[in-house]
């Protein structure tokens, strides 16, 4: 899979293919938490200029999955545990305010309509991890999304990428619970029943789950 994160470009959109093959390599544990992103090597395995990679390194530190190492070196972004638990807790209050914004929203019945598809997919997935992540994620843009509130879907994007590194980066078998279907439909339900408080609740405990499980993988 290494070999295939990674491979040479064409000349179309250069700068837009090499940013989609960097953050592939990450996101499949190519490149690991730390490792440093070597200019040089990334453009000759791709074929293309110094200065596209630069370009595409840089887009990958706007979106959280790199971060600046020693001697100005880019590397993949490692949290430590403390900053496992940080990333959560703000994850957790902005998601937590959706659900209540959701439950009073004039079309919560839409949005649970919309949640219970986002649900479907996490159960029909293939069980491939990257495909799993994606789902995962995508429920809970999702559940940003239907709050109405821009400005809180907007924070919860700049959260994604360290999100990603950090389930990405993670060992262990119970990474899949936490992106099951199951783990995710008490959520569903108590936005279904109109219950704000329960659906926070649900929530606080979902997130709590996830970082014990991510960090005790570390």
């Amino acid at each position: 899979m290494a070999e295939e994160a990674l491979h040479s470009l064409d000349r179309k959109t250069l700068r837009e293919r090499a940013l989609v093959a960097l953050r592939s390599a990450i996101l499949s544990g190519h490149y690991r938490p730390g490792d440093h992103l070597g200019e040089v090597e990334i453009a000759s395995r791709l074929s293309i200029s110094r200065g596209t990679v630069r370009e595409a390194l840089r887009h990958l530190q706007q979106e959280g999955l790199v971060t600046p190492g020693m001697r100005g070196m880019l590397r993949v972004r490692s949290l430590s545990r403390e900053q496992v638990h940080e990333l959560f807790r703000v994850r957790g209050a902005l998601e937590g305010l959706a659900v209540a914004e959701i439950v009073q929203s004039p079309k919560h019945a839409n949005a649970v309509a919309e949640l219970t598809a986002a649900l479907d997919k996490l159960e029909t997935g293939t069980g491939d991890l990257p495909e799993q992540i994606e789902a995962d994620l995508s429920f809970h843009a999702l559940l940003c999304e239907l709050s109405g509130n821009s400005v809180l879907l907007d924070t919860w994007r700049h959260l994604e990428g360290p999100i990603r590194v950090v389930v990405m980066s993670a060992a262990g078998e119970n990474r899949s619970t936490l992106m099951s279907a199951a783990h995710h439909r008490p959520i569903v339900d108590a936005i279904e029943r109109g219950d704000a408080e329960g659906a926070t609740a649900v929530l606080k405990e979902h997130m709590s789950a996830a970082v014990e499980v991510l960090t005790s993988a570390n």
